[in-house]
């Protein structure tokens, strides 16, 4: 069976991990989307302070089932 998806970007920050930047913007879509099927990552970025890395930024596309 075909299938349509809607797709919805976001960013997800963490100042733990990039794991966790994904994770945050996900558990956010799930919150407004319901049941999601897949994502990509599109840019990841990070914030330097003291010379380590200190906040981190991950620009998902998320698709879920289009309603």
């Amino acid at each position: 069976m075909d299938k349509v998806y809607q797709v919805v970007e976001l960013v997800g920050t963490s100042k733990v991990s990039i794991e966790e930047a994904i994770n945050n913007a996900i558990a956010q879509a799930a919150k407004s989307h319901g049941k999601l099927d897949w994502f990509e990552v599109i840019q990841t970025r990070g914030f330097i302070e003291g010379n380590k890395s200190k906040f981190y930024q991950v620009q998902l596309k998320i698709g879920c089932h289009a309603h």
